[in-house]
C-alpha cells in the first residue's frame, strides 16, 4: 500500500462495464502504483461480457441494494445503524434540501444507498471517491456525512451536462477535489466551483503497452473497387448523443460508385438504428457486433481504415467530453471523423489529426467520409498525426501520477 494512505472506497454507479474501460484501468493503474482499493457498486453489471483487464483488477466489489425494496432488512438495519450517528443530521438536512428540488424515488435510493455504504463501510477505508458526479456523488456526498470521511470525485461528460448546477455547486462546495477529463468540463466546473479551487483537468489516458503500436500495412482501397470496400468502424452504445442516426444519413449521402462498409460495435437497442438504415437502403453494407471485448475491438481498429462517430449534444443535454474510443483508434494509427462538441477538438484537429465537422450535419460529416474514403494518402496522414498526439500526450500513467499526487496530499487528505 501507498505509504501513509489507508485503503479507498472507489464509488462507481456499475461495475463491472464494458463501455466504461477508461475507468477500469484507472483502477488497475492506482492498484499498481500501490493504493488499496475497495471497490462500491451501486448496480450490478448487466453486461455479458467483460475485458481482460477486469480479470487483472484485485479489489473486492461490494454491491450495494440497486433497488431499496429489493433489500428491506439490509436497508433498515442500515437506518438503524445511521441514526445513531453523529453525521446523521447533517447528512439528512441535505438530503432533505435535495429533494425539495428532485422529489423522485431515485433521491430517496441514494439517500439509502448512502446509509448501506455507511453501515457496510470496509474496514480501515479512509477516504471516498466517486466515479461521475451525478448519482454516484450524491450517494458520496451523504455517506461522507454519515460517516465522516472525505470524498473526490471523477466527473466525465454526461453526468456534468445532466446535473443542475446548484448541485454541482453544493458538491464541489462539499469535495475535498474533483478531476474532469476535458478542458469544457473543466471550465463549466471551476467556473461553478468560484472559491473552491479544487478542481482539477486530468485526461484519462490510455495503456499504450495494452495499446502496442500496429506495424501491419493499412489498406490502400479508395472506393473505387466494389471487391474491396473502405472499412468504417463506429463504436458506442446506441444512445441519441452518439449521433449513430446522423452517421447513416450521411452514409446515404454519399456517391452510389463509392464503396465501403460498415462495422458497428456496442450494446443497447439496434432495432430503430436498423430499421433507419433499412430504410435507407444501407443495411447489406453494415454489420452489427454487438457488444465485443477489448481485445476483439483492437482487432477492429487494425482491420478498418477509417473510424467515424458523430457525435452530438442530446435534447436533454447529455453529450459526450473526449470519446475514449477515438483515442483508442488513434492509437492505432487509425484515422477519425467525428464533429467538433466538448473535448474532441482537444484531441482532433481538422485536417491535422483528423477531419472535424460541426454537429447535427449529415451532409458535411458525408463531405468529410467522401474525402477520407477517396484518399488513402489522407487517411495516413491524419491517422500519423493523431497516434503522435495520443503518444505523446495521453498515457494513462500520467493521469495516474496525478490522482497519485491528489490522493497522497496531506491538504486534502486532513481538508484544509
Amino acid at each position: 500500500m501507498t505509504a501513509a494512505v489507508p485503503p479507498i472506497v472507489v464509488l462507481l454507479k456499475g461495475y463491472p462495464r464494458l463501455s466504461e474501460t477508461f475507468i477500469a484501468q484507472e483502477i488497475l493503474g492506482l492498484e499498481r502504483a500501490g493504493f488499496d482499493l475497495r471497490l462500491v457498486s451501486m448496480r450490478h453489471p448487466t453486461d455479458r461480457k467483460r475485458h481482460p483487464i477486469h480479470g487483472e483488477i484485485r479489489a473486492p466489489v461490494l454491491y450495494l441494494p440497486e433497488y431499496l425494496y429489493q433489500e428491506p432488512l439490509r436497508v433498515l438495519r442500515a437506518l438503524a445503524a445511521g441514526l445513531r450517528r453523529p453525521g446523521f443530521a447533517a447528512a439528512f438536512a441535505a438530503f432533505r434540501g435535495d429533494l425539495r428540488h428532485d422529489l423522485t424515488p431515485n433521491r430517496i435510493r441514494r439517500f439509502g444507498q448512502a446509509l448501506v455504504l455507511a453501515a457496510e463501510w470496509p474496514e480501515g477505508a479512509g477516504w471516498l471517491h466517486a466515479h461521475f458526479i451525478h448519482t454516484p456523488a450524491s450517494v458520496a456526498r451523504y455517506a461522507s456525512l454519515l460517516t465522516g470521511v472525505g470524498w473526490s470525485c471523477s466527473a466525465h461528460a454526461k453526468d456534468i451536462w445532466i446535473t443542475p448546477e446548484r448541485e454541482l455547486r453544493d458538491k464541489l462546495a462539499a469535495m475535498r477535489w474533483a478531476v474532469t477529463c476535458t478542458r469544457s468540463g473543466f471550465d463549466h466546473l471551476r467556473r461553478l466551483a468560484a472559491g473552491h479551487d479544487n478542481v482539477f483537468l486530468s485526461y484519462h489516458g490510455l495503456d499504450l503497452a495494452r495499446f502496442a503500436p500496429f506495424g501491419g500495412p493499412r489498406s490502400l482501397a479508395d472506393g473505387s473497387d466494389p471487391a474491396n470496400p473502405v472499412r468504417i468502424l463506429t463504436i458506442g452504445r446506441i444512445v441519441e448523443k452518439k449521433g449513430f442516426d446522423i452517421l447513416l444519413r450521411a452514409l446515404a449521402l454519399l456517391p452510389g460508385g463509392l464503396h465501403w462498409r460498415l462495422d458497428h460495435v456496442g450494446g443497447g437497442g439496434a432495432g430503430a438504428l436498423r430499421r433507419l438504415a433499412a430504410q435507407l437502403g444501407l443495411e447489406p453494407r453494415i454489420r452489427w457486433h454487438g457488444p465485443r471485448d477489448q481485445a476483439e475491438v483492437l482487432t477492429l481498429y487494425r482491420q478498418s481504415d477509417l473510424f467515424a462517430l458523430a457525435c452530438r449534444i442530446a435534447a436533454d443535454g447529455d453529450r459526450d467530453g473526449l470519446p475514449n474510443v477515438l483515442v483508442e483508434a488513434s492509437s492505432q494509427g487509425l484515422p477519425c471523423v467525428s464533429t467538433d462538441i466538448s473535448g474532441i477538438t482537444e484531441l482532433l484537429e481538422n485536417d491535422v489529426s483528423g477531419l472535424v465537422v460541426p454537429p447535427e450535419r449529415p451532409d458535411a460529416f458525408a463531405g468529410a467520409l467522401a474525402s477520407a474514403i477517396r484518399d488513402p494518402a489522407l487517411r495516413r496522414r491524419l491517422g500519423a498525426a493523431a497516434e503522435a498526439r495520443v503518444r505523446g500526450g495521453f498515457d494513462v500513467q500520467s493521469s495516474i501520477g496525478q490522482l497519485q499526487a491528489l490522493f497522497t496530499n496531506p491538504t486534502w487528505q486532513e481538508g484544509k
